[in-house]
């Protein structure tokens, strides 16, 4: 049968459907198999063949038809899993009720009667033939997500068969599936032959899978995180038997992905890549899979679920959280590193040949794959960050944070890539690594400097500082976070760099600026903090810095001297009035960009993007710890009764110290936020500023001395000058240095939910799974 005929049997199929008015009985096979047993449609097909209007059709005036269809389809599909599926017939059943399940299930979702059907169970659906068989049948959810599991291990289907053609069919039942892990890596050696067949048939299962647990999408953002999805939860528990070689599976055909196509440039355009479209879908289910909150982490840094800790019974763990935090082999943590270095870098790749290698598309989910790797494995973590590897995360999120810095629709992945470089900067090694030279020379809308990868992280976060777009203010504490916890460990600034930290210094202590909202004040303790780290730890190679600050001295003086009485305060705020400019975006000598780069462009107009719920406040999103002598930390959880702004400009909000500012600055009739002379007064007072104005004290004259006996007005003299000065002695004694951790929170579970389903289902789009359905969980918005 042609496939003109077998789509035109399926649409009057649909059609019938939609205009039976009566409920067709689930006995009535001839009526049923139009839809699965003589049709070869593809899932473009399928999208086409049955519109969005007639599923809601058949869903609001005869339900039981669509409840029959949703039960007989999957009826199918656990036939073809106990069968093994050895016909072609067989083969092809299974994809079509896969499709067509994958067309229907968001319309279920999205109508609140209907969220239930699949957690009940179908009369007479039980395990036997039994009269007492209601009882222990399986709601239909179970048995549809069993069967699937089933599937993805299918000899001659899914995978390769092992048998020689002298013995019998393999038995699915007595299967063991970790002997068919799709591909070597972690925990699994042997790489089997590529086959596009099984790629094309695992993929649209998985896409079947990850259609089911996009349930998610269709509830609001619950306010505590802990909406468990019984989809992913059963899915990753005990009863899926496959659950540790699927979690394998997917794991490492995400790592062990090339797309570069062994080497050759140009492969890419003379064989089609069947991978990548299987690559991208396996990230996608491992993450959704990966979504688990009730963790916490234990002394040796594994991870247990709450079962030990209180008397209620345990809670289903999920075995893919559970395998991802017992990973611990240093070759699977290479294998896993390594492939998922490559695959970001793989947009970096400058040959000299446009278009020699294939641009892949899936980095969000790669950067949030990553991020639960480093939050559920410390010793993952640890691996990351002993030795240089690491950069080969940094440069390209860097690269992904300047190039979608103007991009509204790009706001998700800015938030994410920054709480990666947040979670790493916790740890003492990741400011060492920074020192190492960047040479790398990937083209970054960027000025060009001579400098390690610190410099590179300062350039590119005043780049997005200056001049990223308004919906990235909330970020700024976040970025200053990052060079405060990092700046203890930096040997040498560039000049370039130094220069950029004072241009900040520079943008935020304007007095409109600082007057202008309740917590920008924040962004100038940060960047004050960062000088003193530098100044009394890492003074001998900054001589850089030490200059742009002697050059930048009067910004620091005007600190010092900030005006607090209500007149100027008025004044200062009439002037941004005239220039609500966010930053000076001026002042900054740009110099020129890397050759080669594109200027970060921003979203074109039209562009779909998700909304995102509010990130938690730096001060939720971190926790202060102190570095001992011995390098070791210890946390210092602000006191109840302590003034917590002394050591942190970021005070928890509904603290003591918060409530006082608010008290202080007064709100106007309007709501208005309005800053008062105590409010200024009992910030200004704090600003930590002996350091540096000892600084000035004692070099100051001494450079200006050098200027006058020399007549110089060359730098490169006074700079060896400050090379070999020292501050002993002179100097405060030194403050004990503060790291600002990550720590988990369910604001920050909540983001990420939300983010991650936003963006699978803007990268969804052929077939658009959930276009034009009603979620819940984001808005989709227009740029």
């Amino acid at each position: 049968m042609g496939s003109a005929d077998s789509k035109l049997n399926f649409r009057k199929a649909v059609i019938q459907l939609t205009t039976k008015t009566q409920p067709v009985e689930a006995t009535d096979d001839a009526f049923w198999d139009q839809f699965w047993a003589d049709t070869a449609t593809s899932v473009q097909d399928v999208f086409a063949l049955v519109p969005a209007a007639e599923i809601r059709a058949v869903r609001e005036e005869s339900p039981s038809n669509l409840a029959t269809l949703c039960y007989k389809a999957v009826e199918k599909l656990v036939q073809g899993a106990e069968s093994g599926c050895h016909s072609e017939k067989e083969k092809q059943i299974v994809l079509n009720c896969s499709r067509l399940l994958t067309r229907v299930l968001p319309y279920i979702f999205e109508d609140p009667d209907w969220r239930g059907f699949f957690w009940s169970t179908v009369p007479g659906a039980g395990r036997g033939a039994g009269e007492d068989d209601d009882e222990n049948a399986r709601p239909l959810a179970e048995s549809l997500l069993l069967a699937v599991a089933d599937l993805l291990f299918c000899p001659d289907f899914t995978v390769q068969s092992h048998r020689r053609s002298t013995d019998s069919a393999e038995d699915i039942h007595s299967l063991d599936s970790c002997e068919y892990i799709w591909e070597a890596g972690v925990g699994f050696a042997h790489s089997p032959q590529p086959n596009y067949n099984h790629d094309m048939n695992r993929m649209e299962l998985l896409k079947l899978l990850l259609t089911c647990f996009s349930e998610a999408m269709y509830l609001p953002p619950a306010p505590d995180s802990s909406s468990v999805n019984p989809w992913v939860q059963f899915f990753c528990s005990t009863e899926n038997r496959h659950a540790l070689p699927l979690f394998t599976s997917l794991l490492n055909t995400v790592c062990a992905y090339d797309p570069v196509g062994y080497g050759i440039p140009y492969n890419h355009l003379l064989f089609s890549d069947h991978r990548e479209p299987l690559v991208e879908e396996a990230a996608q289910v491992l993450i959704v899979s990966l979504d688990h909150d009730c963790a916490t982490p234990t002394v040796d840094g594994t991870t247990t679920g709450t079962a030990m800790d209180d008397a209620d019974p345990p809670g289903p763990e999920n075995l893919f959280v559970n395998y991802l935090s017992r990973i611990h082999r240093e070759e699977d943590f290479q294998f896993i590193l390594k492939g998922i270095a490559r695959l970001l870098s793989n947009p970096l790749l400058q040959t000299y040949l446009p278009n020699s290698t294939k641009k892949i598309q899936f980095h969000q989910e790669l950067l949030v794959l990553f991020w639960k790797l480093c939050d559920f494995n410390k010793k993952f973590l640890f691996f990351v960050l002993k030795s240089s590897d690491v950069l080969d995360i940094l440069v390209p999120i860097l690269y992904f944070l300047n190039d979608a810095r103007a991009d509204q629709s790009r706001v998700g992945l800015m938030h994410i890539g920054v709480f990666i470089l947040l979670l790493l900067s916790g740890e003492r090694n990741f400011g060492v690594r920074l020192n190492k030279p960047y040479s790398v020379r990937v083209p970054m809308d960027i000025p060009v400097f001579t400098g390690t990868h610190a410099d590179l992280l300062i350039v590119v976060f005043h780049k997005i500082i200056t001049s990223g777009h308004q919906r990235l203010q909330p970020l700024f504490d976040c970025l200053l976070t990052i060079v405060v916890n990092v700046s203890p460990y930096l040997k040498s600034l560039s000049m370039v760099a130094a220069n950029k930290l004072l241009h900040l210094l520079e943008a935020f202590s304007t007095t409109w600026f600082l007057f202008s909202a309740a917590q920008n004040h924040h962004l100038v303790f940060f960047l004050l903090e960062v000088f003193n780290n530098i100044i009394q730890y890492q003074f001998d190679g900054n001589s850089n810095l030490v200059y742009a600050i002697i050059r930048k001295r009067g910004v620091f003086h005007q600190l010092a001297n900030l005006p607090t009485d209500p007149p100027a305060i008025h004044k200062a705020l009439q002037r941004r009035r005239r220039a609500p400019e966010a930053l000076s975006r001026t002042s900054s000598q740009e110099g020129v960009s890397m050759e080669g780069s594109h200027p970060a462009a921003p979203a074109e107009p039209g562009t779909l993007k998700a909304s995102l719920v509010a990130t938690p406040g730096i001060e939720k999103l971190t926790e202060k710890s102190q570095v001992s002598e011995d390098g070791t930390l210890r946390s210092l959880e602000p006191a109840p009764q302590q003034n917590s702004a002394e050591c942190s400009p970021a005070s928890e909000e509904p603290s003591q110290a918060w409530r006082e500012q608010r008290r202080l600055s007064s709100a106007s009739a309007s709501g208005q936020w309005s800053p008062t002379s105590e409010w200024v007064l009992s910030w200004k007072s704090k600003l930590p500023l002996q350091t540096i104005m000892r600084l000035l004290q004692v070099l100051v004259p001494q450079v200006e001395k050098i200027c006058i006996d020399k007549g110089l007005t060359d730098e490169s003299e006074i700079l060896r000058f400050l090379q070999h000065g020292t501050l002993v002695g002179l100097l405060p004694v030194p403050h004990p240095i503060l790291i600002r951790k990550y720590q988990a929170s369910s604001g920050a579970a909540r983001w990420l939910r939300t983010y991650l389903w936003g963006a699978i289902y803007l990268r969804n789009v052929d077939p658009p799974v959930w276009y034009d359905t009603d979620v819940k969980l984001f808005e989709i918005q227009r740029v």
